[in-house]
Protein backbone atom coordinates (compact mmCIF):
# COMPACT_ATOMS: atom_id res chain seq x y z
CA UNK A 1 0.00 0.00 0.00
CA UNK A 2 1.51 3.28 -1.20
CA UNK A 3 2.18 6.19 1.34
CA UNK A 4 3.15 9.37 1.23
CA UNK A 5 3.33 11.83 4.15
CA UNK A 6 4.49 15.53 3.86
CA UNK A 7 6.21 17.50 6.65
CA UNK A 8 8.14 20.71 7.44
CA UNK A 9 4.93 23.36 6.36
CA UNK A 10 5.03 26.31 8.46
CA UNK A 11 4.58 30.29 8.45
CA UNK A 12 7.15 32.31 7.43
CA UNK A 13 7.94 36.14 6.92
CA UNK A 14 7.93 37.15 3.07
CA UNK A 15 11.51 36.62 1.69
CA UNK A 16 11.97 33.58 3.75
CA UNK A 17 12.22 29.87 3.19
CA UNK A 18 10.68 26.67 4.06
CA UNK A 19 11.96 22.90 3.05
CA UNK A 20 9.14 20.61 2.84
CA UNK A 21 9.60 16.90 2.86
CA UNK A 22 7.89 14.12 1.50
CA UNK A 23 8.33 10.45 2.82
CA UNK A 24 6.65 7.73 0.19
CA UNK A 25 6.26 3.64 0.54
CA UNK A 26 4.69 0.90 -0.64
CA UNK A 27 6.16 1.33 -4.20
CA UNK A 28 7.61 -1.89 -5.62
CA UNK A 29 9.73 -0.47 -7.51
CA UNK A 30 9.82 3.25 -7.06
CA UNK A 31 7.39 6.07 -8.78
CA UNK A 32 9.48 7.67 -11.54
CA UNK A 33 7.66 10.69 -10.82
CA UNK A 34 7.41 12.57 -8.07
CA UNK A 35 5.71 15.92 -7.60
CA UNK A 36 4.46 19.45 -5.88
CA UNK A 37 1.22 20.72 -6.13
CA UNK A 38 -0.54 23.17 -4.10
CA UNK A 39 -3.87 24.81 -2.93
CA UNK A 40 -5.12 27.82 -2.14
CA UNK A 41 -8.64 28.55 -0.42
CA UNK A 42 -10.76 29.16 -3.69
CA UNK A 43 -8.55 27.78 -6.11
CA UNK A 44 -7.80 25.20 -7.89
CA UNK A 45 -4.40 22.70 -7.08
CA UNK A 46 -1.57 23.89 -9.04
CA UNK A 47 1.49 21.82 -10.23
CA UNK A 48 4.44 23.29 -9.33
CA UNK A 49 7.15 21.10 -9.63
CA UNK A 50 7.86 17.57 -11.05
CA UNK A 51 11.12 15.29 -10.64
CA UNK A 52 12.04 12.20 -12.61
CA UNK A 53 13.37 10.27 -10.72
CA UNK A 54 15.60 7.97 -12.55
CA UNK A 55 16.57 10.84 -14.30
CA UNK A 56 16.61 14.04 -11.59
CA UNK A 57 15.31 16.01 -14.99
CA UNK A 58 12.85 18.78 -13.29
CA UNK A 59 9.78 20.88 -14.09
CA UNK A 60 8.79 23.60 -12.36
CA UNK A 61 5.48 26.58 -13.33
CA UNK A 62 6.50 29.76 -13.93
CA UNK A 63 5.23 31.18 -10.64
CA UNK A 64 7.69 28.81 -8.63
CA UNK A 65 10.63 28.77 -11.37
CA UNK A 66 13.99 30.53 -9.67
CA UNK A 67 12.87 30.14 -6.01
CA UNK A 68 11.56 26.67 -5.34
CA UNK A 69 13.59 23.50 -6.17
CA UNK A 70 12.70 19.93 -5.90
CA UNK A 71 15.12 17.32 -5.35
CA UNK A 72 15.28 13.30 -3.76
CA UNK A 73 16.85 11.14 -1.86
CA UNK A 74 16.37 7.66 -3.01
CA UNK A 75 17.72 6.00 -0.48
CA UNK A 76 15.67 8.14 2.38
CA UNK A 77 12.55 7.95 -0.14
CA UNK A 78 11.75 11.09 0.58
CA UNK A 79 11.42 14.03 -2.06
CA UNK A 80 11.92 17.53 -0.73
CA UNK A 81 10.54 20.93 -2.03
CA UNK A 82 13.20 23.88 -1.05
CA UNK A 83 11.05 27.55 -1.14
CA UNK A 84 13.15 30.36 -0.88
CA UNK A 85 12.14 34.40 -1.12
CA UNK A 86 8.70 33.18 -0.54
CA UNK A 87 6.14 35.75 -1.62
CA UNK A 88 2.64 36.21 0.71
CA UNK A 89 0.70 34.50 -2.30
CA UNK A 90 2.88 31.32 -1.73
CA UNK A 91 0.30 30.66 1.20
CA UNK A 92 -1.10 27.37 0.41
CA UNK A 93 -1.61 23.60 1.34
CA UNK A 94 1.02 22.08 -0.19
CA UNK A 95 0.63 18.65 -1.60
CA UNK A 96 3.28 15.70 -2.71
CA UNK A 97 2.75 13.21 -5.20
CA UNK A 98 3.67 10.47 -7.20
CA UNK A 99 2.64 7.36 -9.20
CA UNK A 100 4.73 5.45 -12.07
CA UNK A 101 3.29 7.36 -14.99
CA UNK A 102 4.69 8.03 -18.47
CA UNK A 103 5.28 11.54 -18.31
CA UNK A 104 5.31 13.83 -15.11
CA UNK A 105 3.23 16.16 -15.69
CA UNK A 106 1.71 19.45 -13.86
CA UNK A 107 -1.42 18.28 -13.55
CA UNK A 108 -3.43 16.75 -10.64
CA UNK A 109 -4.93 14.28 -13.18
CA UNK A 110 -1.84 12.59 -13.36
CA UNK A 111 -1.40 11.15 -10.33
CA UNK A 112 -2.76 8.35 -8.15
CA UNK A 113 -1.20 9.00 -4.78
CA UNK A 114 -1.08 11.59 -2.67
CA UNK A 115 -0.24 13.05 0.67
CA UNK A 116 -2.36 14.66 3.01
CA UNK A 117 -0.72 18.12 2.70
CA UNK A 118 1.17 20.79 4.28
CA UNK A 119 0.23 23.94 5.57
CA UNK A 120 2.29 27.11 4.26
CA UNK A 121 1.59 30.38 5.28
CA UNK A 122 4.19 33.34 3.88
CA UNK A 123 2.81 36.60 6.01
CA UNK A 124 4.59 39.35 7.93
Amino acid sequence: QVHLVESGGGSVQPGGSLRLSCDFSGFADGPNCMAWFRQAPGKEREGIASLVTNSDYTNYADSVKGRFAISQDSAKKTAYLQMDSLKPEDTATYYCAADKVPWCRLVPSAYEYWGQGTQVTVSS
